[in-house]
């Protein structure tokens, strides 16, 4: 999804709230994210954040901050990997007050994760957690962002893109104010489903169930 495609999902999703929670979400991780590898993306044994972690990389590099260059944190690196693809769970366990864990997963994440995420919260660490609704990982994280399947006007895919491209936005007074959790499960939708369903089908390939 290039920049004028992200532009137009933001226009169709601005009367949803739904750009605000986004933007939201990407400038507290940026403003949290401030030593250098010390942005930890880590998703489930089957589902490594790939594709967050290169966005995250990029904003990084064009914006000018080192600490939100993230580190992929993976389940089983293969023997032989490259440096920054052989980074284990075992950088999890040594999280400490600076460090901020993001979880990327469309599934729950598993008793193991859980554990070490909490953990880490103990040693002061900070999680966010972008996902589809995993209550036991939400309500552990510092801030989550869930994305519904059926619910929100968006797929998680696009979401991971309109986060990722926040991250490297200044910030302006109208998105500095909070967006709490209890609105975050509110989605008026209106007609912009349909409108939605078309856009990610023809620039991304997802498709969205139009509906209410």
């Amino acid at each position: 999804m290039n920049a004028d495609q992200v532009n137009a999902l933001r226009m169709l999703l601005a009367p949803t709230g739904w750009l605000d929670r986004t933007q939201y979400f990407g400038r507290a991780l940026r403003h949290c994210a401030r030593t250098p590898q010390g942005l930890l993306v880590v998703g489930t044994p089957v589902d490594e954040p790939w594709h967050m972690t290169a966005h995250l990389s990029d904003e990084a590099r064009l914006a000018g901050l080192p600490g939100l260059d993230p580190v992929l944190v993976r389940w089983a690196p293969p023997p032989g990997a490259p440096a920054h693809l052989s980074v284990g769970l075992d950088r999890l366990e040594a999280a400490a007050r600076d460090d901020t864990l993001l979880v990327v997963s469309p599934q729950a994440a598993p008793e193991p994760l859980l554990e070490r995420l909490a953990d880490a919260r103990k040693t002061g660490a900070t999680v966010f957690a972008l996902d589809t609704g995993d209550p036991d990982l939400d309500a552990l994280a510092n801030e989550a962002l869930p994305v519904l399947p059926g619910i929100a006007p968006l797929s998680f895919d696009a979401a991971q893109h309109l986060v990722s491209a926040a991250t490297g936005e200044p910030d302006s007074p109208r998105h500095s104010a909070r967006v709490p959790r209890a609105e975050q499960a509110q989605m008026p939708l209106g007609g912009v489903r349909s409108r939605l369903a078309r856009l990610l089908d023809a620039v991304s390939g997802t498709s969205v169930t139009p509906g209410g």
